[in-house]
């Protein structure tokens, strides 16, 4: 069975940083493009980085580029988000997603992934 467990989330102060951490389960890791997304109570999920299967292709949303880092490890099966400078319109639920044949025209797409993790809360409040 494919599980995805997030991990790091917590309360940070504005200007702080996260790691999220998302370890994969009962998949072959290098074959799926691996995302991040979001969603902030009473919002839509909202996409916020991918990495693509080879690893050498990432994308970032305008709102996290420059202060958010999606990276990944093939030997732990996990993927990262290293996220720095945080602000108060960052907190939400973090959620992982992983998707084996998704395209490059659709990797912001919620709908475009099989499998998502139960994601994890961050804060960003003073």
């Amino acid at each position: 069975q494919v599980q995805l467990v997030e991990s790091g989330g917590g309360g940070v102060q504005p200007g702080g940083s996260l790691r999220l951490s998302c370890v994969a389960s009962g998949l072959t890791f290098n074959r799926y493009t691996m995302g991040w997304f979001r969603q902030a109570p009473g919002k839509e999920r909202e996409f916020v980085s991918a990495i693509f299967r080879s690893g050498s292709s990432t994308h970032y949303a305008a709102s996290v580029k420059g202060r958010f880092t999606i990276s990944r490890d093939s030997v732990k099966n996990t993927v990262y988000l290293q996220m720095n400078s945080l602000k108060p319109e960052d907190t939400a639920v973090y959620y992982c997603a992983a998707d084996q044949s998704i395209i490059l025209s659709s990797i912001s797409s919620t709908t475009a992934y099989d499998y998502w993790g139960q994601g994890t809360q961050v804060t960003v409040s003073s």
